[in-house]
């Protein structure tokens, strides 16, 4: 559940670079849910090609951040209350089964990264920093599946990442302290060695979240958005999509 390696020896491609910097702002929702995507404005901003740009629209399509239109153009994808229902509904499963699974296999070195992150959240939430507390939970949960050492689960969840750091994003109203101690609780049963506290305490959390996120979904969703309507409409400027704005980035 992480986002694309640099292609080099660690120098990031002109692909990784346009991919990595949308992703973030439509993670942060600088890009808001339905928002057109121009390919000419955007090359030009982000100094680069169309074709690598196009390249990077594609994998953000395949993480689920994007919307292409065959012929039309590109917007960011809608988030709808249905969408959000789709991913509590995988995720109630798959995280419960990483949660027992890393309570049965993590090593040292694991149970030390996943401490790691939840310092990390804490010092997030004291600086009431939002995009910091997204990116920590958000961390926390991919360490859980990385815990779990299952190459087939990981392949499943790690399509799942890019939605469920922007559902945290999107849901920054949430509680964080709330889930810091959600999180604590789950971080001391994988450590305990207790698979089903683990995987229970994993399912309850996600299930607690659904009812809020589902709920805050209706502020920033736009269900009866035509994405061929948006991907050919002509670029007036930033606030022609005729979208509602999201939560303040």
């Amino acid at each position: 559940m992480t986002a694309a390696r640099p292609a080099d020896g660690g120098r990031p491609s002109l692909r990784d670079h346009a991919y990595e910097t949308l992703r973030r702002r439509i993670i942060e929702v600088e890009l808001q849910p339905g928002e057109r995507l121009v390919e000419r404005d955007l090359a030009a901003e982000l100094e680069v090609s169309r074709i690598p740009l196009r390249e990077a629209l594609r994998l953000l399509a395949a993480d689920g951040l994007v919307l292409l239109v065959p012929h039309r153009g590109a917007l960011v994808a809608p988030f709808t209350p249905a969408d959000v229902r789709d991913l509590f509904d995988v995720r109630e499963s798959l995280e419960s089964l990483a949660a027992r699974l890393a309570a049965e296999r993590a090593d040292e070195d694991g149970l030390a990264r996943l401490a790691a992150g939840l310092d990390a959240a804490r010092a997030a939430t004291r600086a009431h920093d939002r995009a910091a507390i997204a990116a920590a939970n958000a961390a926390f949960h991919t360490d859980i599946v990385e815990l779990a050492a299952n190459a087939l689960l990981s392949a499943v969840m790690r399509p799942l990442g890019a939605r469920m750091h922007r559902l945290f994003r999107l849901t920054a109203e949430r509680d964080p302290a709330q889930q810091r101690a959600e999180h604590e609780r789950m971080y001391e049963a994988i450590a305990a060695r207790d698979a089903d506290l683990a995987a229970s305490l994993a399912h309850e959390h996600v299930a607690d979240g659904r009812a809020t996120s589902l709920a805050l979904a209706a502020h920033w969703s736009r269900p009866d958005i035509d994405p061929e309507a948006v991907a050919s409409r002509r670029r007036r400027g930033r606030g022609d999509t005729g979208k509602q704005r999201g939560p303040e980035a």
